[in-house]
């Protein structure tokens, strides 16, 4: 195992804890050679730091990141993200010369190891691009993100490449979603972001907190990677010419119905949010399995924050 390569998530607060246990087995279940290493903020509990350590998972103490004044406001229905801005403390884990940042509402299903040898200048990120047909109608979305000025309506099968930016492309093409970043930490790059927060006039324009900075910051130097290293839950219903179970690498539980909140998705779901439930309680399960014998007081810690009334 390479120490200078690594999955890195945030951890900020216990209520996704479940998400992150999930997230690790899955990584290791595709058999990736790589760790998954947990930042945490010092509000994190120490209960949910001991799990981690049980559960041999490396985790990276971080100051939490926030916009200066806190000038930055959110939607009622996104307020989950007031945390998110904490993710680019990844730029500054130089122990790592190349690090894949993960949201924590993921599970791998195929492993994608190969990002961490993808071609990458030093100072330029990989991500994919952001999925603008707004399938719930969200008032406070931009008003270009629609169905035509989306990137993935361009791909037209499974394992195409995803489009290129130019000049003429539509304003969503030139967005990414920032739930998996493939970079290259550096202090000086790191720097220049914060930096870029702190100074940015436009911070409070920002819809989608790190993703809208990222976007803005790297534009011209962030290349764009295929769907399945990203597949949003949503994109089985709005882009169903792109959609292929075996293609998929990593699944994100876009929304805030996140699968730990429920294991029966309720009946006015989008089609196929079911069956991607129960991939995520299947993980689950097997996870207990284990911690429920290695660890009874960190299970009982994890279950307190799941809905876990079973399903027949």
């Amino acid at each position: 195992m390479s120490p200078n390569y690594a999955y890195v998530t945030l951890l900020t607060q216990t209520s996704y804890l479940a998400g992150v246990l999930v997230l690790d087995q899955s990584l290791r279940s595709v058999g990736s050679k790589y760790p998954l290493v947990v930042m945490v903020t010092p509000s994190l509990p120490d209960d949910v730091r001991a799990v981690l350590r049980k559960r041999r998972i490396r985790t990276r103490d971080v100051d939490s990141l926030q916009p200066p004044d806190r000038n930055h406001s959110l939607a009622e229905h996104d307020i989950r993200f007031a945390d998110t801005w904490t993710k680019l403390r990844g730029f500054e884990l130089v122990e790592y010369e190349r690090i894949v940042l993960l949201d924590c509402d993921m599970i791998v299903l195929k492993d994608m190891d190969e990002l961490m040898t993808l071609d990458l200048p030093d100072d330029h990120i990989a991500a994919v691009h952001v999925c603008s047909c707004n399938p719930r109608i969200l008032k406070h979305y931009p008003k270009d993100w629609k169905p035509n000025n989306c990137a993935h309506g361009s791909v037209k099968y499974p394992t195409a490449p995803p489009p290129s930016i130019t000049d003429k492309s539509p304003r969503p093409y030139t967005q990414l979603n920032s739930g998996t970043v493939v970079l290259n930490p550096s202090s000086s790059l790191s720097k220049k972001i914060f930096d870029f927060l702190y100074e940015r006039g436009r911070v409070a324009e920002w819809i989608f907190p790190d993703q809208d900075l990222l976007s803005e910051y790297f534009k011209d130097r962030w290349r764009p990677i295929s769907w399945y290293y990203n597949a949003l839950r949503s994109l089985y219903t709005v882009h169903p010419v792109i959609w292929s179970e075996h293609e998929i690498r990593c699944l994100q539980y876009i929304f805030a119905d996140k699968p730990w909140r429920s294991r029966k998705m309720p009946s006015t779901s989008e089609a196929g949010f079911d069956v991607m439930n129960r991939w995520w309680w299947e993980r689950f399960d097997r996870l207990g399995e284990t911690m429920s014998s290695n660890d009874p007081e960190g299970w009982k810690l994890v279950l307190s924050n799941v809905n876990n009334v079973r399903v027949d």
